[in-house]
């Protein structure tokens, strides 16, 4: 079972989490989605500020969010022209059976209580359509961000996702698994407002919360691959499973 209290602490950095969460590489999204028919319908599960909801109507398909938290909600709203999120969770969703042709998960589906969410998102699909989770992972095979990850809480680790998931239930045929690397670019103090986003600081006590901030911003100081630089690239190792409603 998910912690529900981390899950839905977001609500209160929406802004933050918005502008300096990374984006998904359109590479990812494209191969999330591929063989969909143009302007398909794409139910985006868990959708935060949006996010994955933009880049999903980039690439010219009808969305509908659904999120939980009302101040990811407003804050999706405030984003995302036209669009506004519906309350909901993955294991409820306020959409009729077969109403979607995809449903993609941005950075939430560890939250999920899967096999209630499987059996909702199956419902929802149509038969043949796709189900995708995605998670932007910070790639800790670079020193500096392995580091970062012992401080801030790691989570998810990249080499563990495909694993881990290792299938959506008996309505979904086998999962493929597809990789893409990007970097965002970030002052060391954007790192440290990234870092607030997380769940881990969002609902640590105030004690614990300074101390990371402040071996946080040593490591950005003294880090022989930061020392002297005004902006720093993060890597990043978007992994997407996929797999087909039956």
């Amino acid at each position: 079972m998910a912690d529900h209290t981390q899950a839905l602490s977001f609500g209160a950095a929406a802004a933050e989490y918005d502008r300096f969460r990374p984006r998904y590489p359109e590479p990812a999204v494209r191969w999330a989605l591929n063989g969909l028919p143009a302007s398909a319908h794409v139910v985006d599960l868990g959708a935060g500020t949006g996010i994955l909801t933009r880049g999903v109507l980039a690439l010219g398909h009808e969305v509908t969010p659904v999120e939980p938290d009302p101040g990811m909600r407003a804050q999706l709203a405030a984003a995302t022209p036209g669009r506004t999120a519906l309350a909901g969770g993955a294991e409820s969703v306020p959409l009729p059976d077969q109403a979607a042709d995809a449903v993609v998960v941005g950075q939430a589906y560890h939250w999920f209580d899967r096999e209630p969410a499987h059996a909702e998102i199956a419902r929802v699909l149509r038969p043949g359509g796709t189900f995708a989770p995605i998670w932007n992972i910070r790639d800790d095979r670079v020193s500096w961000v392995a580091e970062l990850g012992r401080i801030a809480h790691p989570g998810d680790n990249a080499d563990d996702v495909v694993g881990k998931y290792a299938d959506f239930g008996l309505a979904f045929e086998p999962i493929e698994a597809g990789e893409f690397s990007h970097h965002t670019t970030l002052t060391p103090d954007d790192i440290v407002a990234m870092l607030h986003t997380r769940s881990y600081w969002l609902t640590a006590p105030a004690e614990r919360r300074a101390r990371i901030d402040q071996e946080i911003r040593h490591l950005l100081a003294t880090h022989p691959d930061l020392t002297g630089r005004e902006t720093v690239e993060l890597p990043y190792r978007t992994i997407v499973l996929r797999a087909r409603r039956r």
